[in-house]
């Protein structure tokens, strides 16, 4: 019987699935469903071990990791990203948790890197997410972006974090503002939103103020700075481009 199964989706992202696999390879199956990669990706995950599995097509990322979810027959299921690394203590964690089985589902909480630098504030951590439950209890949302585990029964915490390597550059902040800011978009577009100048001005100032200030992202330097600056611009161009999406309407 297959106890434990790890998911992961990946797309061109040769340069992070050999140690993320690495991470987890202790355990019983790693399922990797890959959204069509021009680079090696799917070549290495094979080559590790894991069992992949090609959609070309870009359902979004809830979608996505409930395919994944659907090739793992383990009792337990796992699920990281491919700029996510288990550590040896929450490993141990993890196992100590499979064979108790005192809740249904666990969070970990993450510990990001953005540049360089752990986060320790802008909201940024402890930032729990639900990662390892019964298969069968959990399922993913549909949601385009920022997907979560849906789960029938009770939870607990883990208490080592996920590594989360999450910005490595200026270049890879830029890329990931546009892909964030046109899922989120198109997300409150499907459900019936609609945005203003004004609106999309003042949500930007206020996930400035939230971050910097209120989550006290000034304790962690200018890498506090640039996560408000960043997610001030994310929040003003998601609602920008919803109202493009509006005015393309017939």
């Amino acid at each position: 019987m297959t106890a434990l199964s790890v998911v992961i989706i990946a797309k061109n992202e040769a340069a992070n699935i050999r140690a993320c696999i690495e991470s987890v390879a202790w355990a019983d199956e790693i399922i990797v469903v890959d959204s069509g990669s021009t680079d090696d990706t799917a070549k290495i995950a094979r080559e590790m071990g894991a069992k992949v599995y090609v959609h070309a097509d870009w359902p979004g990322f809830g979608p996505q990791k409930n395919r994944a979810l659907g090739y793992a027959t383990g009792t337990w299921v796992f699920s990281i990203d491919a700029d996510e690394r288990v550590t040896q203590e929450l490993r141990s964690e993890i196992e100590q948790a499979i064979r108790k089985a005192d809740a249904d589902g666990y969070y970990c909480p993450r510990l990001s890197q953005f540049c360089g630098k752990f986060i320790r504030h802008c909201g940024w951590y402890p930032d729990y997410v639900l990662r390892l439950f019964r298969r069968g209890a959990g399922r993913f949302s549909d949601n385009l972006v920022h997907e979560s585990v849906l789960l029938t029964g009770n939870t607990a915490r883990l208490k080592n974090p996920l590594l989360h390597y999450s910005y490595l550059s200026q270049d890879d902040v830029a890329r990931k503002v546009e892909h964030y800011s046109n899922a989120a978009a198109q997300q409150m577009f499907e459900s019936g939103k609609d945005s203003r100048w004004l609106g999309a001005a003042l949500s930007s100032c206020w996930a400035f103020v939230r971050t910097y200030l209120l989550r006290l992202g000034l304790l962690d330097g200018l890498a506090g700075w640039n996560i408000a600056c960043m997610n001030a611009r994310t929040t003003y161009l998601k609602y920008r481009k919803l109202t493009a999406l509006h005015s393309t309407k017939p």
